[in-house]
Formats: C-alpha cells, sequence, structure tokens
C-alpha cells in the first residue's frame, strides 16, 4: 500500500474518503491540501492529519494524488500541479471529466478515474472506476483495495462511468428524496416525524442488505412481500397507474446526460 497519500481539495466526498483511508490505515502519511484555510482546519481537526495551502508541495511528497475538486476547477489545478507529477498516481474523482482529458493536461501519466458516492462516510459506499492508457494492474488493484475499504467498487470500461455518476453518485440524493416522501406519507397517517423518518430510512437499508446479502432480485423481494389483495399490492398498483418506474429512468437518463455535458 501507499506510503503518502495526498487530497487537493477538502469538500465532502474528500473528507469522506480521508474517514476511510484513515480509519483503516491504509496510508503511513495522508496530506490535504486547499487554498481555503478554515477547510484545512476543521479537516486537521477531524483527523489529525498534515495539511497546506500548496497543492505543488502536497503532490511532491505524495504516492497518489486525490484530485477532488468541481469539474469546472479540474484544468486550473492539473494546470498548475503538472510538473510536480513524476511517477505519482493520479486519481480525479471530477464527475465526467475522462482520463484522455486529464493526460492532455499532465501528459503521459498514470491516472484512474473514480466516481464514489456520498454513503462513503458510512463505509457503505458503491463507486465505479476506471483505468487511463498508462495505469498498471498494481494501481487498480491498488485503487481497488482502498475504494472497497469504505464499501463495494467495480472496475469498468470508461464509457460507463457516466451511467456510474447517475446511479450510485446521484442515487444518494433519489433514494433520500423517496425516504422522505415515505416518512411525510407515515407522518400524514399519525406517526411521529422522528418514528416515521427512521422507519423509512432503516426499511431502506434494510432492503438493500437483504438483496445483497440473499442474493435476489428486486422481483423476488417484491413477490415475498406482496400477497394477493394485500397493503403492498394496493401501494404498487398506485405507484404502476402513476408510472413512477418510468420517472425514475428518466431521472437517471437525465442525470447521466449531464454527467455527459460536464465532460465536454
Amino acid at each position: 500500500m501507499p506510503k503518502t497519500i495526498s487530497f487537493i481539495g477538502t469538500g465532502k466526498m474528500a473528507a469522506a474518503l480521508i474517514s476511510c483511508i484513515h480509519k483503516n490505515n491504509l496510508a503511513k502519511t495522508i496530506i490535504v491540501s486547499d487554498k481555503n484555510e478554515d477547510n484545512l482546519k476543521n479537516i486537521k481537526k477531524q483527523f489529525r492529519i498534515k495539511t497546506t495551502n500548496n497543492n505543488k508541495e502536497a503532490v511532491k511528497n505524495s504516492d497518489i494524488v486525490f484530485i477532488c475538486v468541481k469539474p469546472q476547477n479540474i484544468d486550473e489545478v492539473l494546470k498548475e500541479i503538472k510538473n510536480n507529477i513524476k511517477n505519482q498516481l493520479v486519481v480525479s474523482i471530477a464527475a465526467g471529466i475522462k482520463t484522455k482529458h486529464i493526460e492532455k493536461i499532465i501528459g503521459k501519466k498514470r491516472i484512474i478515474r473514480v466516481m464514489p458516492n456520498i454513503n462513503c462516510l458510512v463505509s457503505e459506499m458503491a463507486a465505479g472506476f476506471c483505468a487511463g492508457k498508462y495505469a498498471t494492474k498494481d494501481d487498480i488493484n491498488i485503487v481497488s483495495k482502498l475504494l472497497n475499504s469504505a464499501g463495494i467498487s467495480f472496475c469498468l470500461d470508461e464509457n460507463l462511468l457516466d451511467a456510474v455518476t447517475a446511479v450510485s453518485g446521484s442515487g444518494p440524493a433519489f433514494f433520500a428524496y423517496f425516504i422522505q416522501a415515505i416518512a411525510e406519507a407515515g407522518i400524514k397517517n399519525g406517526l411521529p416525524k422522528d418514528v416515521a423518518l427512521k422507519l423509512a430510512s432503516q426499511t431502506a437499508s434494510g432492503t438493500g442488505k437483504l438483496l445483497l446479502e440473499k442474493n435476489i432480485s428486486p422481483d423476488e423481494l417484491i413477490a415475498m412481500v406482496a400477497s394477493k389483495k394485500g397493503t403492498t399490492i394496493a401501494g404498487l398498483s398506485v405507484l404502476k397507474s402513476h408510472k413512477v418506474k418510468n420517472s425514475l429512468i428518466k431521472a437517471i437518463d437525465a442525470a447521466v446526460k449531464r454527467s455527459k455535458e460536464l465532460g465536454k
């Protein structure tokens, strides 16, 4: 495993990844760089790791560099650090930004593009990643191990990363939208607010765990729950009549489209 990992950017996703790497002792040293001093103070207080406002300094002393900035800011950062990237592995989590685009700026370097998700904060991440032209099998294995410490990850062809962005990157917000709606329905029917939200959240969490651990399909689970003329059938009929499934597919399609736009 790498001795030193640096992070450029201190957003929620960077903090979540740092938390997992730090907790699992997957690097001897973690260095975090950001231009915002307040962000650095918060990160240092939370993890007691080295921080700097000098991106070049962070890169120079690292084995792996995580680029955790917004897509619209990545070109500026890459141009700033390109002369300091020698043998480091560069890992980008910028949505929509292709490995070829990064190579155009920093040259023939080892690059891996990752689409993580915010569930990394509770070690339940679902991530997809792809290797650039010059990345090695060892690079893929190292990144896989880092990501799997926070959940699950899949190495995929790069043309599938936009779909990963929509399904697992944006997915937590979509699931939260449904959890909120279910909780509000519970409140409407008399449940206390905190009870309704916890019931809905735990049910969503347990459903995912059941599908994964028992290796059953969603259709099989629906059949297990939905008895003839029962409550589940009554609710499902409303969802089907309002074409909720079609709306969800359209939401994912819209997120995929936006991810592709960010990469142009």
